[in-house]
């Protein structure tokens, strides 16, 4: 078998497992078993990270020992006509020419495609590498929560090659630090009355992505985008909300959103014009950048029995219209390079309140922490309660790493060129890793990945036989 039929066809049985964020158990069950059968050590710590080692090749028995990193769980997103239940349905893979991708779901190339390659590694005999240790964390996709608990004793290797970078051809030596804000705005119920009409907004359409790679990329915030069209119809239509939900996740830019809202009936006619106009210059505004944008008003019948206040509704709406959302901030140092950023990434109104998470990142840790108090402000001001989460600091780079020459030596030699080498504004295991470790050299690469954390994600296939061959050759080296 062909070292790219090899890949795939591990990458094909890895997709066939649940595991999301906080669903790891079965495809950790499942390594395990195949390092077993293979005759290979492993070893899980108490946050459920697993290592697995491998033995080095004949002759590579004293080099330094090799640690290659990825995640175990991956974001589940969907269209919303899938019918895919995460759970317990294997990712339908579909192979399109050069490109790899699902069945109106998630691919989850990030990150099982390197678990993928790590096995692939591994199994072919003709691969000749150091010992090598596979480190496979829990809970990434969550807050990098896996790795920020790593038992170091689970490493003896000093030097590590993250695989969830998603461009081939680039080597990331840094990247963003993050954490999240989860906000509730209380609210109380009251009963819909007779001559009130119940109105229904969608919007979908939206491209979504990763709220790292892809915030700079204009692309539309469905979350954002109700609230606008909320608060332009209740500039002089008040309404009451019944249901507001938007995302699934808090690093997915949220590609659809729904809410039903009641007005009074002689308010109806001002609330379609209102909506109209609203609509409209938003279309205008996106033409370029989402195509698909749709945003649909209809009537529905009564079968709801309650909506929160006028005021209330009015609070929650302008909470979200407040929140940041998108680049903040560039890098003053790096040309192009986003220093700052805010994703609204859920939504959604429970009997106890209004429920939004909001995702702060930036590479410097002064103006990640400015955005956590911004993010809080605004909702301490709308009366709201907040928890915060811990904050990973971002990944400084060593650009007199030796494991940063020698990838630019090795990449170079195999493809008559010399890499890029970038910062990431989406969040990396690395610079954690190597500070509960007590110091790695450690770089993050990986293949070309379009749109991840969406639907739409696909692997250009080409690029995974690129980062096989330099692998291969780097191990060697």
């Amino acid at each position: 078998m062909q070292p790219i039929d090899l890949i795939l066809a591990r990458f094909e049985q890895v997709s066939s497992i649940p595991r999301g964020t906080k669903y790891e158990d079965q495809i950790r069950r499942w390594l395990i078993d195949w390092a077993v059968a293979r005759n290979y050590r492993s070893r899980v710590d108490a946050v459920g990270n697993l290592v697995i080692y491998v033995p080095a090749s004949a002759g590579f028995e004293s080099a330094p020992t090799f640690v290659l990193q990825g995640h175990l769980d991956m974001v589940w997103q969907k269209t919303p006509e899938s019918e895919h239940d995460f759970t317990r349905d294997p990712i339908r893979i579909i192979r399109d020419g050069d490109w790899l991708k699902a069945d109106k779901t998630t691919l989850g190339a990030d990150n099982g495609i390197a678990i993928a390659l790590m096995m692939a590694l591994a199994e072919d005999e003709t691969v000749l590498h150091p010992a090598l240790e596979l480190l496979l964390t829990v809970e990434e996709e969550l807050g990098i929560v896996g790795a920020d608990n790593l038992d170091a004793s689970l490493l003896a290797g000093k030097t590590l090659v993250n695989l969830d970078s998603e461009e081939e051809g680039v080597l990331t030596v840094g990247c963003a630090g993050g954490g999240s804000t989860y906000i509730t705005l209380p609210m109380h119920w009251l009963p819909v009355i007779q001559d009130e009409i119940i109105f229904e907004i969608k919007v979908g359409g939206l491209k979504g992505g990763h709220s790292g790679e892809d915030i700079n990329k204009h692309r539309q915030n469905a979350n954002k985008v109700i609230a606008r069209v909320l608060d332009f119809i209740q500039k002089d239509v008040p309404v009451r909300l019944i249901s507001l939900k938007g995302g699934t996740a808090r690093n997915a830019i949220p590609r659809d959103a729904e809410t039903l809202f009641v007005c009074s009936a002689d308010k109806a006619d001002d609330c379609r014009k209102n909506f109209s106009s609203i609509v409209q210059a938003i279309r205008d505004e996106c033409i370029n950048t989402e195509p698909d944008l749709s945003i649909v008003l209809s009537v529905q019948e009564k079968n709801s029995e309650a909506a929160i206040g006028y005021d209330e509704t009015e609070k929650g709406i302008r909470l979200l219209m407040a929140l940041p959302h998108g680049v903040s901030a560039m890098s003053s140092e790096i040309a192009g390079f986003i220093e700052t950023s805010n994703n609204i990434g859920i939504m959604e109104l429970k009997q106890e309140g209004l429920f939004i998470v909001s995702n702060q990142r930036s590479s410097v840790l002064s103006k990640l922490e400015e955005m956590f108090f911004r993010v809080k402000s605004i909702a301490l001001l709308a009366d709201a309660q907040i928890r915060e989460t811990a904050v990973f600091k971002p990944w400084q780079p060593n650009m007199d790493s030796q494991l940063l020459a020698k990838c630019v030596q090795v990449y170079e030699a195999e493809f008559g060129r010399k890499p890029e080498v970038q910062l990431s504004h989406g969040g990396l295991e690395c610079g954690i890793i190597s500070d509960r470790c007590g110091g790695l050299d450690t770089i993050s690469m990986g293949p070309t990945i379009h749109n991840p954390h969406s639907p739409d994600e696909k692997l250009f296939i080409p690029s995974l036989e690129k980062i096989w061959r330099f692998l291969v050759k780097l191990l060697a080296s």
